[in-house]
């Protein structure tokens, strides 16, 4: 499994906040050098802004994005000319970890060919935003998602990697979810079976105290939470199919009756399997 599958699996549990969204324009004397506490997006309408981090200078150009991480000081400076850009403060939390886009290399300049319709999706709802049109901020927060989530593919199929120099901790946090990767692959193999903690944590050769806080830190949630994630979007699946009866179905998650199947997927999706489908 690609450690980016998990936003599909989790996508339930993934929450995205807008903070503040608005447009500024600056002379062609302008500098900046500050950090934020969250993470931060930019659409570049004009001009051309150097951006540096310690040691290294990026340069964006009319049409593209820049993505900043939390915690991370930049200095932004025009060049030549004035600028004008839309910034997008955000949160994207998964579970309790609000920090997870950190696991990926995504920080840095996004030319605008490789979201050019998500970003004209996002303009033209800003556009009404900030006119204040009815339903305008569920839009955006739509249309950011989709954006977001467009970056996210791009950097899947090796298309782009964030050039923006990542700490220490951001790096901790991309191993953490390597060295799960064995537990996310038999989890997969096992949805059939009833799975155990003490299971898994001896896949990651890790005590099971220490499993269990590995891994919500790492992702966000229990192991156990996970495991009942995955099933319940397996057990939506198979009902979708029409083929299955709940037995067969409790049976081929794991679950030993169908009244302990059942129990769990009414307590997730508030209706009873019998229910689900029409």
């Amino acid at each position: 499994m690609d450690s980016l599958d998990i936003f599909n699996e989790l996508s339930e549990l993934i929450k995205l906040q807008i903070n503040s969204c608005s447009e500024v324009a600056h002379p062609n004397s302008w500098i900046e050098r500050r950090q934020h506490n969250d993470y931060d997006l930019w659409c570049i309408q004009e001009g051309q802004i150097e951006i540096r981090i310690q040691e290294e200078m990026y340069l964006a150009s009319e049409g593209d994005l820049i993505l900043f991480t939390p915690k991370v000081t930049y200095t932004a400076t025009t060049l030549s000319t004035s600028c004008k850009f839309i910034f997008t403060h955000f949160d994207l939390s998964l579970g309790d970890h609000i920090r997870i886009l950190d696991n990926f290399q995504l920080s840095g300049i996004i030319h605008s060919t490789l979201v050019e319709e998500e970003i004209r999706l996002f303009l033209d709802t800003y556009d009404q935003y900030k006119r204040s049109a009815p339903m305008s901020g569920i839009r955006l927060k739509g249309c950011l998602t989709i954006l977001i989530a467009k970056i996210m593919e791009q950097y899947g199929r090796k298309q782009y990697r964030g050039e923006f120099v990542q700490y220490p901790t951001n790096q901790k946090l991309t191993m953490d979810l390597v060295k799960l990767q064995p537990v996310f692959d038999f989890i997969h193999e096992h949805l059939h079976q009833t799975i155990r903690v003490e299971e898994i944590a001896a896949v990651a050769s890790m005590s099971e105290k220490y499993f269990i806080s590995y891994f919500k830190q790492a992702l966000g949630l229990t192991p156990g939470r996970y495991i009942y994630q995955l099933k319940m979007n397996r057990a939506r699946e198979l009902l979708y199919l029409k083929r299955y009866s709940i037995k067969e179905i409790a049976s081929m998650l794991g679950y030993p009756d169908p009244y302990s199947f059942s129990k769990a997927f009414k307590k997730y999706y508030k209706v009873p399997p019998s229910k689900f489908v029409w």
